[in-house]
């Protein structure tokens, strides 16, 4: 589990293909601290198991379904990507529960500048739609952002200072790729409820 906090950004080493997978090598300075064989980063909000550690760097194999899933498949050497350890058992909780099991993707639509801080609009997919409304909770690229806008196709986030210069979405343009993940949250009341109904009909 997530909290969509990013802690660093990491650069592409290597992102080789084999077949249907892909092994993918990071270079970074604070996610590996205490972190060993087997354990989970989130990359770019995608939960990656730890296969190799180096001297500032580890290495990740990635399946298929997350290569389709998210925009891992489109990364190339010298790309910056958003890290997160996953979190400890009584930490604070600073953004929202992320899984880091990636929903979909989005492109960013259109950017527009404020005088602190910056009005982001992605496209929308139409079955994430349901899950995503006004003020609710995001993860963009592995960071947990609030909704400011939610439309039937696309929706809007507000990236405060820190935000653009700790993340890689503060680099990010119109035409980008980004994974979503939606508010867990709603898809378990969703779930419920639906099998609340079947059991009164």
């Amino acid at each position: 589990m997530f909290t969509g906090i990013v802690e660093e950004q990491g650069e592409v080493i290597a992102l080789d293909r084999a077949g249907d997978s892909a092994r993918l090598r990071l270079r970074c300075a604070v996610v590996t601290e205490g972190t060993g064989h087997g354990g989970s980063i989130a990359v770019n909000g995608v939960c990656l198991t730890v296969i190799d550690l180096g001297e500032g760097e580890f290495t990740a194999d990635v399946m298929a379904e997350t290569l389709t899933r998210s925009n891992l498949g489109e990364l190339a050497p010298g790309d910056r990507v958003n890290l997160e350890r996953p979190m400890a058992l009584g930490d604070r909780l600073g953004g929202h529960l992320v899984q880091g099991h990636v929903d979909g993707t989005a492109t960013i639509l259109e950017r527009t500048p404020g005088d602190h801080w910056e009005l982001v609009t992605f496209t929308l997919p139409a079955p994430l739609a349901r899950y995503v409304v006004d003020k609710g909770s995001i993860t963009v690229d592995g960071v947990s952002l609030t909704v400011v806008e939610a439309g039937d196709d696309r929706f809007s986030i507000g990236l405060i200072p820190t935000t653009l210069d700790l993340t890689t979405l503060g680099a990010k343009r119109p035409g980008d790729l980004v994974n979503l993940e939606v508010d867990i949250v709603g898809k378990y009341v969703e779930r419920l409820l639906g099998q609340r109904e079947v059991t009164l009909r």
